[in-house]
């Protein structure tokens, strides 16, 4: 199992440095000067001089991509072109609102995908089947932009049951403190603070029920032909045979088996999952990650892009490496397949 973990990150380190590399590139891409495209420090700067040399541009590519490692592990990510606040401030203040829709979204997928998709194998071509595989290819189908207008305009609009953007109706005037509005009211001690949480939720529930919908979709078909293809096996039909119930072969045989060709997909729905935030931010007025990130690009804020493109890939891969961890370690035979191949 350690062999395993250090060939994941073995793989996570490669990974990274490529990206560090291409990340370290764009500097040069985008238009402009180079060390302002890194730093934010704009030429006409008093200590422009000084950024340069700290950041290594009176040496060669080799000194620079070093500097500007050096200075990614020291969070000395530059500032901004268009306001010059820190891009480590902004990054440690959005990150928790971002990690905290995603992490609801990704819950919720989780915890109603698989159901659905072993309800819907286990009455193959049947109505539940027929309708669960309706509604998961209309929303796989669907653009998630236009998924939110219409829940928008539906729910908040003509029937008024739930507010349109933000994280919490500002008079409740929560303090900041964790950057995720749900622990900020807990952790307060605001007198109206179960009034506040109820409002927070209130504004969570569209944004993570829309998130959630890519995701969720995904692992119902991907859990249900999993399901399927198990209930064909041998084994599978050897268990009927031995008098063993429905409930026995379903809860014994055929979900841990089914679970095992999923969980590797889980990394891949995260994926989905984050690419439809920098939507779902903008939309709905959410002050995470997502909706910096596309600001900065609709204002050719280029240091904001350089580290946000970097840090989105990397959470991405190290999402992806935990699943990996997670699937050898959770299936036994996975792993001793990976220790005779090698």
């Amino acid at each position: 199992m350690i062999s395993i973990v250090l060939r994941q990150l073995g793989v996570f380190l490669i990974t990274f440095f490529i990206l560090s590399v291409l990340a370290f590139s764009l500097a040069y891409l985008f238009p402009g000067d180079p060390i302002s495209n890194t730093s934010g420090v704009l030429m006409n700067h008093p200590h422009y001089e000084a950024v340069a040399q700290a950041r290594g541009f009176d040496q060669g590519l080799l000194g620079q991509y070093l500097a500007y490692m050096q200075h990614l592990f020291q969070l000395n990510w530059g500032v901004s072109l268009q306001d010059g606040a820190s891009i480590w401030h902004e990054f440690k203040v959005r990150f928790p609102a971002s990690l905290e829709l995603s992490v609801l979204a990704m819950g919720l997928a989780l915890l109603i995908g698989p159901p659905l998709g072993i309800l819907a194998a286990i009455h193959y071509n049947k109505p539940i089947d027929q309708v669960i595989s309706f509604l998961s290819i209309s929303g796989y189908s669907i653009p998630v932009f236009w998924f939110a207008q219409l829940s928008i305009l539906f729910f908040a609009v003509l029937l008024g049951w739930l507010p349109i953007a933000g994280q919490v109706n500002p008079l409740f005037d929560v303090p900041l403190a964790t950057g995720s509005v749900l622990l900020d009211i807990a952790i307060s001690d605001m007198p109206y603070r179960g009034t506040a949480l109820l409002n927070a939720l209130q504004h969570m529930l569209l944004p993570v029920v829309i998130l959630a919908t890519v995701p969720l979709v995904l692992l119902i078909r991907l859990t249900r032909n999993a399901c399927i293809e198990v209930q064909r096996m041998s084994f599978v039909q050897g268990a009927y045979a031995r008098g063993l119930s429905s409930f026995s072969v379903l809860q014994k045989h055929i979900i841990p088996n089914a679970m095992q060709r999923v969980t590797p997909s889980v990394s891949t729905a995260f994926s989905l999952l984050m690419t439809n935030t920098l939507i779902i931010e903008i939309i709905f007025s959410w002050p995470g990650l997502g909706q910096w990130f596309v600001r900065s690009i609709y204002e050719r804020d280029y240091p904001v892009i350089q580290t946000a493109l970097l840090l989105l890939t990397v959470l991405i891969l190290f999402v992806n490496m935990m699943t990996n961890i997670y699937y050898v370690w959770r299936y036994p035979r996975v792993r001793r397949e990976l220790n005779a191949t090698r």
